[in-house]
């Protein structure tokens, strides 16, 4: 049985080129985009609920679409819509670019020698770059759509072809090189 993401793009297909995120990145073919929140008491379960749905979720921690995960879900498909369009690629492996390409492979921690607290550079863990490449991306979109005309949907697909590019007009993109600057300022 091939199911298909939307019943539209086939999962099987897509090669994640980041081979440090690979294990995290579920592409496994599922009918329904929604798992209830089976993961959410188990630490790194949330790498086995689909890619597409965790980017789901993230859009639905807006203010505008908090708990609303049916017109969340439409956005999304909507995004993956005009991505496919504009691009004429599978948007899943768009996605997985996006993705790669926004997550920060390098953060900063504070320590605490004492009393004096000193900022230190430390490699991103494989799931928290995920995680934070989808925040950014989910957070760009909501912002261009603010006080828009444009759709939340167009916004989202922007964001996401944007941060596939590597280009630095993406908000994604954007915070991804202001951790990475800060951070190899704290080596």
């Amino acid at each position: 049985m091939n199911v298909k993401i939307f019943n539209k793009w086939d999962p099987e297909e897509i090669e994640v080129g980041d081979l440090s995120i690979k294990r995290y990145f579920n592409l496994r073919p599922t009918v329904v985009m929604h798992s209830g929140g089976r993961h959410a008491r188990q630490q790194f379960k949330k790498s086995e609920q689909h890619i597409v749905e965790r980017l789901i979720n993230k859009m639905m921690q807006g203010e505008d679409n908090t708990g609303k995960k049916m017109k969340t879900y439409k956005i999304v498909e909507e995004a993956l819509d005009i991505v496919h369009q504009r691009t004429k690629e599978n948007p899943l492996s768009v996605l997985a670019k996006a993705i790669s390409n926004a997550g920060p492979r390098e953060e900063v921690v504070r320590l605490k020698y004492g009393g004096i607290t000193v900022p230190k550079a430390v490699d991103t863990a494989p799931q928290r770059r995920v995680d934070v490449a989808l925040n950014f991306i989910a957070t760009g979109a909501q912002r261009s759509a603010f006080k828009s005309k444009r759709s939340a949907a167009s916004c989202l697909a922007d964001e996401i072809i944007a941060a596939s590019k590597g280009d630095v007009r993406s908000f994604a993109m954007n915070r991804k090189d202001s951790v990475e600057r800060v951070a190899k300022a704290a080596r």
